[in-house]
């Protein structure tokens, strides 16, 4: 397991990662990828990545379906970010072929940051076959 460290910069929003996950697995020829964010306040996703307007959309969109203030009873003052996470899911399955991820055209892999500023960990695990 390859556990890669990063660091956010606003409350809310979506890094693209794709080159770190292609870069680690680049060795593998064929099989899986696994991408896990090992916390309750951030997810991952696979989106566009071409036009960046894409990922802002989906931050602002799940911000305005899951405010940052509402009547939630959880009173550590970041229960959207809970909910958002719950929402975008907290790993994805990529399968390589050839040594390459086998991501559509346009597609990138984000991480995605509901209560940030923070330092947070991506862990990556490859499975052969």
């Amino acid at each position: 397991m390859i556990r890669i460290s990063i660091k956010t910069n606003l409350r809310k929003e979506a890094i693209d990662i794709t080159g770190i996950v292609k870069k680690h697995v680049k060795n593998i020829k064929n099989g899986i990828a696994v991408v896990y964010v090992p916390h309750t306040t951030a997810g991952i996703a696979i989106n566009e990545a071409y036009d960046p307007s894409v990922a802002e959309d989906i931050i602002e969109t799940l911000s305005k379906l899951i405010p940052y203030s509402g009547n939630y009873k959880h009173l550590e003052g970041n229960a959207d970010a809970h909910i958002q996470a719950t929402i975008t899911g907290n790993s994805i399955q990529i399968i390589i072929q050839n040594g390459q991820l086998q991501l559509g055209r346009w597609q990138g892999i984000f991480f995605l940051e509901f209560d940030g500023p923070r330092h947070r960990e991506i862990y990556i695990k490859t499975i052969e076959g």
